[in-house]
C-alpha cells in the first residue's frame, strides 16, 4: 500500500505532538458496502483504525480507494483522541474552579443582601400569623 510522504510526515508529527506510540495503533481492512461497483465488491478499502489503550476506533469508508479512507481515518482518529482530551482538561479545570467558587467567602454586600431579605420574610410571616 502506497502513502504519500508529506501524509507520513504529518501523521509522524502529530502522534508526537499527542504523545503517542505507533504501536498501539491498529489497522483493519475490510469490504466496504455501498455505491462503487465491483471495486467495493473485490478491494478491501474500508478501514478501521483502533487505539488500543483508549480504546477509540473509527470506521471510513468514504472513498473508493483504500489509501484514501486510511488517511481520513487516521485524521478522524487523531482528532477524536485530541477532543478526548481536552474535554478531559476542560473538566479537570472546571472542577478546580467549582471548588475554588464554592470555598470563597461571599462579599459583605452580598451577605447583608442575603440578611435583609431574610429580615423582610421574617417580618411578613409574623405578620400572616396575627389574629385581626
Amino acid at each position: 500500500m502506497s502513502t504519500s510522504p508529506d501524509f507520513s510526515a504529518r501523521r509522524a508529527a502529530r502522534l508526537a505532538q499527542l504523545r503517542l506510540n505507533i504501536a498501539d495503533f491498529e489497522e483493519k481492512f475490510a469490504r466496504s458496502s455501498g455505491p462503487g461497483g465491483q471495486h467495493v465488491n473485490k478491494v478491501s478499502t474500508a478501514v478501521t483504525l483502533r487505539h488500543a489503550p483508549s480504546g477509540v476506533a473509527v470506521t471510513v469508508q468514504d472513498t473508493r480507494s483504500q489509501s484514501m479512507n486510511r488517511q481520513i481515518a487516521w485524521e478522524r482518529l487523531l482528532d477524536a483522541i485530541e477532543n478526548a482530551r481536552r474535554a478531559e482538561r476542560a473538566a479537570v479545570r472546571a472542577a478546580v474552579e467549582k471548588k475554588r467558587r464554592q470555598n470563597s467567602k461571599r462579599p459583605r454586600g452580598v451577605k447583608e443582601r442575603i440578611l435583609q431579605n431574610k429580615k423582610k420574610r421574617s417580618q411578613v410571616k409574623k405578620l400572616r400569623s396575627k389574629d385581626w
